[in-house]
């Protein structure tokens, strides 16, 4: 079960790196955002810690990249 989540973690930085690589910011809010919905996931079945640690960075990093391109 740990492969996985280190694989599925892997896919969405492969994401938010393309994203930034090829200067899309709608790819990169979509993976930020699938991140989120993870964390929202995680918390409803798993542990609450998880919406707070998963999810917290991903909300940061979005206001970051709107307030950094205004």
């Amino acid at each position: 079960m740990f492969a996985n989540l280190g694989l599925y973690n892997g896919f969405l930085a492969a994401g938010i790196i393309f994203g930034y690589a090829i200067q899309q910011m709608p790819v990169i809010y979509f993976f930020l955002t699938c991140v989120i919905i993870a964390a929202i996931f995680g918390a409803t079945t798993a542990n609450k810690g998880i919406l707070v640690k998963q999810g917290l960075p991903a909300v940061l990093a979005i206001i970051l990249q709107i307030a950094y391109q205004n």
